[in-house]
């Protein structure tokens, strides 16, 4: 359903002053970031927040998954809806729906490695073509009176990075930001994310420049902004360890401080169960909520005790009820743990942004 409210995002200047206010954001991932996820993270104290990745092409049949991957509730204000697709034209027109549905701003997906969106000529593809980035920019912006944002990886190969070049044409077009995730489409997940080219880009920008990859910590967080001078910071896959990273990450670059936050996962488990149960499709909620919960306790108990045998347990449980109960029972038993440094193992490394 469209959304009648008044947008909280007049222009760009009002999106880059929201960015100003709380520069770490939550990253887009398909398959994690939904309406609920948002909502709780927005209560959580993350930036601006934008849906996950939606086909153009999707919009323009008016597919009913597709548009359910739109909506939001007015708690997540300002609120972009990413879409993805290969042709401007039907880019331009998803835009024009995008607006419609009442969102504060339209962001581009440029960054997506999945080869199935690859092939087709869009996500991470497009940066092989600069004249096929420009041709997307000028009929999305032509399209609507809402900001338009992008994000794009550092180029799609090592010998082809031109994020720089892209975040030249996205300034000329009239774009709010760029955001780069600091590796190549090529690199998919492999390796380090490269913060010092981010930063190399910055300082040759005129458009705001949002860093995005492996931050895994509030510290890092904090330091990444203020080492490459980028306007933002994007959290993906360190919040679905530390829901709390947003709110740390804050204090710490107000006080000089990491705030000592109370880990209040019973209330966490609470929002999320209220949060994806107005959400549920099908003739089965209560399996649709069982299974959401399963998978961000499984996230969330990385770096606590018992954590393995946490997870085979919960995932032996067949009803909401039974699950609930064991998620509650471990996270009280862990709540005044020291989380361990996992940053140095694989999480998550497949095609989640």
């Amino acid at each position: 359903m469209a959304h009648q409210t008044t947008r909280h995002i007049k222009d760009t200047d009002h999106l880059r002053a929201e960015l100003g206010r709380n520069p770490f954001l939550l990253a887009p991932m398909a398959g994690i970031t939904d309406c609920a996820f948002r909502t709780v993270m927005r209560e959580l104290e993350c930036g601006p927040v934008i849906t996950e990745l939606v086909s153009a092409h999707g919009i323009e049949y008016a597919s009913r998954k597709t548009l359910q991957l739109m909506e939001f509730d007015e708690t997540q204000r300002p609120v972009g809806i990413q879409i993805f697709g290969e042709t401007p034209e039907i880019l331009g027109n998803a835009a024009k729906v995008v607006q419609e549905h009442g969102a504060d701003f339209v962001d581009l997906n440029f960054g997506c490695p999945v080869p199935k969106v690859v092939k087709k000529g869009a996500g991470s593809a497009i940066l092989r073509d600069l004249k096929a980035v420009e041709a997307v920019f000028k009929s999305v912006r032509s399209a609507v009176e809402i900001p338009v944002t992008v994000k794009i990886r550092t180029g799609w190969d090592h010998d082809s990075r031109n994020a720089a070049e892209v975040a030249k044409i996205a300034y000329e077009e009239g774009l709010a930001w760029v955001a780069i995730h600091g590796r190549t489409r090529a690199a998919g997940y492999s390796g380090a994310a490269d913060w010092d080219f981010i930063a190399e880009v910055k300082a040759a920008s005129k458009i705001p420049i949002i860093g995005n990859g492996d931050i895994v910590t509030p510290e890092l967080a904090v330091r990444r902004l203020r080492e490459t001078g980028c306007d933002g910071v994007m959290i993906g896959r360190g919040c679905l360890k530390n829901p709390w990273i947003f709110r740390q990450a804050m204090g710490l670059m107000h006080s000089g401080q990491v705030p000592s936050v109370h880990k209040d996962f019973g209330r966490l488990f609470e929002r999320l169960h209220q949060a994806f149960g107005l959400i549920a499709q099908g003739d089965q909620p209560e399996r649709f909520v069982m299974l959401q919960i399963k998978k961000f306790a499984s996230w969330y108990s990385t770096g606590y005790p018992g954590a393995s045998q946490f997870r085979r347990t919960i995932f032996q449980h067949e009803t909401l009820e039974a699950t609930s109960k064991a998620v509650f029972e471990y996270f009280e038993s862990i709540a005044a743990l020291v989380q361990a440094d996992t940053s140095g193992e694989a999480f998550l490394m497949g095609g989640h942004g």
